[in-house]
């Protein structure tokens, strides 16, 4: 989108403070995977935890790897990962994802939308740590491989509202339509009702 996508506008507030307000009543503890200078995202009271950097891994999985990391690190024995550019994230996303996790006894578990498995809205047991290193060794990126391999359990969301919770942003036609849609959510039902 030409500028980082975290801290684009949307509405009065960078796209990751939605996502941010919307996971941190979910928590225990918020962090933020980040490379770079970790002084641009002072103002979201969250841990800054940057990426591996090697020649020849990258992708999502390796965010997750250092996820999981901190998480072992700090007592904690799973970890729940979301993408910063999806700002209508389920608001029982990781009580969800934990019911389908302790239910099946899997490693992991992740979202299953109705546009098909949402591999970045996931729950992660720090126990999958070792098959994460092992996929990463082999030059795997995507975390879609590695949630198939662990047998990950799957929860399933619905639309709200016939909106999708799991929307990403990923050009500016979509921030246009995140803002409108954070408009509508915003606007008393009465009058919702009476533009539609």
């Amino acid at each position: 989108m030409g500028a980082e996508k975290a801290l684009l506008p949307l509405g009065e507030r960078p796209l990751i403070a939605h996502v941010v307000d919307r996971l941190r009543p979910q928590v225990d503890a918020l962090i933020i995977n980040a490379n770079g200078d970790p002084a641009r995202f002072d103002g979201f009271d969250c841990a800054i935890v940057p990426e591996r950097q090697e020649p020849g891994v990258g992708g999502p999985l390796v965010g997750v790897a250092a996820g999981l990391a901190y998480a072992a690190s700090h007592g904690f024995a799973r970890l729940a990962t979301a993408p910063c550019d999806a700002p209508f994230l389920p608001l029982d996303l990781v009580a969800r994802l934990d019911a389908a996790m302790t239910r099946s006894g899997a490693l992991a578990a992740l979202a299953l939308g109705e546009r098909g498995l949402e591999p970045m809205f996931a729950l992660w047991s720090v126990a999958a740590a070792r098959e994460i290193a092992a996929a990463l060794a082999r030059g795997e990126a995507s975390p879609r491989a590695v949630l198939a391999e662990l047998n990950a359990a799957t929860a399933p969301f619905l639309a709200e509202n016939g909106e999708d919770p799991f929307a990403n942003l990923n050009r500016r036609e979509d921030l246009a339509a995140a803002h409108a849609r954070l408009t509508r959510a915003r606007l008393p039902r009465a009058i919702r009702d009476d533009r539609a």
